[in-house]
């Protein structure tokens, strides 16, 4: 095995090669409170492009920072002094920082409080254009006409300049449904699954608003423990398990004229659908007359794109139909091609790859702005006159990101980006070929770096912008970017921390870190490789800290990830001890000594390791957080698109139940899990623990009262020092 693995990146992070090492370290506390803050590494803040100039600016204290992409000349926008004195003339609360602005053109830009909409024109000062009530939650704003969609309790409402509308309510909703129903409206449905995060699509005028409505009352009711009262409450939520009845969705029209509202006439018209269906990617064509809809059958292997009348919510045609023997997973709306009403990019995995095709809405395919064995993994936007699209890949590793260009008539692919590493862009598209676009770069030995570019020659790019290494000063060990291969014969990318002191001489017990499920990565070429800064505190306690994303994982393309179908937990504990092997073939390596550790998916994956026979004796010890024991416990949308329902797939569904494995276990296991988790109920684990008792088998357990699916705040400081501590007394590592 030892010949399929190969380090393909070796690097130390730490300031100077040949410089003496620095001595400080990392505590637990600030690795978790300070990751993403001081530790991490510096940004421009709020980065954007004036529209229709050469200039871009970003945030430094409470000023804007204005930056001509020409030749790099700044200077200093003042407007907090400006915005708060017409806040103060219009009675609105003066603010202490300067809110989120986005340029509306070289003169204006726009932002909202906590209840108000503004519009502040460098030359005329502010105007205020919306507000709404303090309480709203989920809101959703139009950008040109800045109406705002938003809950207040149980109601779904507008705000039009100020004057507030009543869109619908789920205690007075026509159907006779009670306050306690079920019956949900504006608010993101089927779990947050397929891209959906939110309830609510205004139309392109900012006269129309399409918004889910979701009866949930067939759904099973289910208890949360509430524990600030005496004695406790319960807090009933509605979880649909797979293979049980789940919620229906329906899609409303809410026309802000005339108050009125329509229903999509999304009832089954096809002989494969049936009603518990899915209705994901809501997009508006551009003239406000039709709504596209991406249907999935509950089945989830057959996806049909429909068209609706906005005015009628009549059925008009369905534009194209997708199919897949395991599984169909949209994740973006349709992109419609500026300048049209019937053409649209759609994103599809289809050929093996996420790619961009281009689509008219009588259904004919125009073409593909995409193609390769690499995924498309974020479309930006088109550039202004409709002719081309800008977009990110990943490389055919997976480790990598670059940036693109797109002939939408022919096809063209132009790659705007070369150097190994993470691209992300900022596009300015305010003259054409000649525009500029900011990119932002890192990889394992670059914090970050910003360049401006044109289009017409992105090759000749300027350094905007370089973070120095923020842990300089810190001991910080050697972090590698590792290559093996699965049993499959996949190439697997996996990262490795060494201890800051690393000893050719000594063998250090090691952690693996994993997740292994789907639409997650974890190891890439950015800085640190993806890894945090709780795996360098680990390191400097003298651990080998490890990761590697194995099939299943996301952006090696869709078989690489819908291998695991029906099979959860198999293919990925055998990727999972490849990365064992791995490590034990390590001359650094205790094979004696080594652990895990993963949450959710991963919790399962961290049990998976310390009980399936396959890897019995591997590990010493493990941690398994907020983990699903039992498929059949966990919801609808996510298990059967990858398991089916327990119905069609009992045998997947019993070799993943981990409650069948609970007498293989002879290692330390460390379950914990969050009382008032909502994804991955609490039931899980304590079902696990009464097993474990009844069988005999001692586990260490841990709950954090009233946390959902994960720890946050400075709670999660203390749950990483007892994993700290944990480790330290099962893998008996010496505190330095």
């Amino acid at each position: 095995m030892q010949k399929n693995i190969s380090i393909i990146f070796l690097f130390w992070l730490s300031v100077g090669l040949l410089s003496a090492q620095p001595t400080g370290q990392i505590s637990m506390s600030d690795a978790i409170l300070k990751g993403r803050t001081t530790l991490a590494p510096a940004n421009l803040r709020s980065l954007a492009w004036i529209p229709g100039t050469d200039n871009f600016t970003h945030v430094v204290g409470i000023k804007l920072v204005r930056v001509a992409a020409s030749n790099l000349a700044t200077d200093t926008l003042d407007f907090l002094p400006k915005i708060n004195e017409g806040l103060a003339i219009l009675g609105s609360p003066v603010l202490k920082t300067l809110p989120q602005l986005t340029w509306l053109d070289a003169d204006k830009m726009w932002f909202h409080t906590e209840k108000e909409v503004f519009v502040f024109s460098i030359s005329k000062g502010l105007e205020k254009k919306n507000w709404y009530p303090a309480e709203a939650e989920n809101l959703d704003y139009q950008d040109d006409t800045w109406n705002a969609a938003y809950t207040v309790g149980k109601e779904l409402r507008v705000s039009i300049g100020g004057k507030e509308m009543k869109v619908a309510s789920s205690e007075a909703d026509g159907s006779g449904a009670s306050s306690n129903d079920g019956i949900v409206y504006g608010k993101s449905v089927h779990r947050e699954e397929y891209g959906i995060f939110k309830g609510t699509f205004w139309s392109e005028s900012g006269q129309k608003l399409a918004f889910y409505r979701m009866d949930e009352r067939q759904v099973t009711q289910y208890p949360i423990l509430v524990l600030d009262s005496m004695p406790a409450q319960s807090k009933m939520i509605r979880y649909p398990f797979a293979g049980s009845k789940s919620h229906f969705v329906t899609i409303g029209v809410f026309d802000v004229k005339n108050g009125k509202t329509v229903y999509l006439k999304t009832e089954p018209v096809e002989k494969d659908e049936t009603a518990e269906h899915y209705l994901t990617n809501v997009a508006w064509s551009p003239d406000d007359k039709y709504i596209l809809v991406a249907i999935i059958n509950r089945t989830t292997n057959h996806l049909w794109m429909k068209m609706f009348d906005a005015e009628t919510g009549a059925f008009v045609r369905t534009i194209f139909e997708e199919t897949n023997e395991k599984y169909v997973d949209p994740q973006q709306p349709a992109h419609f091609v500026p300048g049209t009403n019937d053409q649209f990019l759609w994103e599809s995995d289809r050929d093996g790859f996420n790619h961009l095709y281009l689509y008219n809405t009588s259904g004919k395919l125009l073409g593909q702005a995409s193609r390769g064995n690499f995924a498309v993994t974020n479309f930006y936007k088109f550039s202004a006159d409709g002719k081309s699209c800008f977009f990110q890949t990943a490389d055919e590793s997976g480790l990598n990101r670059y940036l693109w260009k797109s002939d939408l008539k022919t096809g063209k692919m132009t790659k705007l980006t070369e150097e190994i590493g993470m691209h992300g862009g900022i596009f300015n598209l305010a003259s054409g070929e000649s525009s500029q676009f900011l990119d932002v770069f890192s990889n394992l030995t670059t914090p970050r770096k910003i360049f401006v570019a044109s289009l017409k020659k992105p090759e000749k790019r300027q350094l905007v912008f370089e973070a120095k290494n923020p842990l300089e000063g810190l001991q910080i060990g050697q972090t590698s970017l590792v290559k093996m291969t699965s049993a499959g014969g996949q190439p697997l990318n996996g990262r490795l921390i060494l201890p800051p002191n690393y000893d050719a001489n000594k063998k250090y017990p090691t952690i693996i870190y994993v997740y292994n499920g789907p639409h997650v990565q974890m190891v890439a070429n950015n800085w640190l490789a993806g890894g945090e800064l709780w795996m360098h505190r680990m390191a400097q306690l003298g651990f080998a800290v490890f990761s590697v994303d194995g099939r299943g994982s996301a952006n090696r393309g869709r078989d690489f990830e819908n291998v695991i179908h029906r099979q959860c937990g198999t293919l990925e504990v055998e990727d999972q001890l490849t990365a064992a092997q791995y490590l034990k073939s390590q001359p650094f390596v205790d094979g004696s000594r080594m652990g895990v550790f993963g949450w959710s998916y991963g919790g399962f994956m961290a049990t998976s390791l310390m009980t399936r026979p396959e890897a019995k004796g591997v590990f010493r010890c493990g941690v398994a957080g907020g983990p699903v024991i039992d498929w059949r416990m966990y919801e609808i949308m996510y298990t059967e698109r990858y398991m089916d329902t327990p119905q069609e797939n009992p045998e997947g569904y019993e070799k993943a139940s981990l409650f069948n494995y609970i007498d293989n276990l002879d290692g330390r296991l460390l379950m914990i899990h969050g009382s008032s988790d909502d994804v991955v109920l609490w039931q899980n684990s304590l079902k696990y623990i009464e097993k474990c008792v009844q069988k005999g088998k001692q586990i260490d357990y841990f709950v954090y009262p009233e946390h959902l699916h994960n720890v946050m705040g400075k709670d999660r400081v203390h749950l990483f020092e007892k994993l700290e501590r944990f480790f330290k007394d099962n893998l008996q590592v010496q505190t330095p």
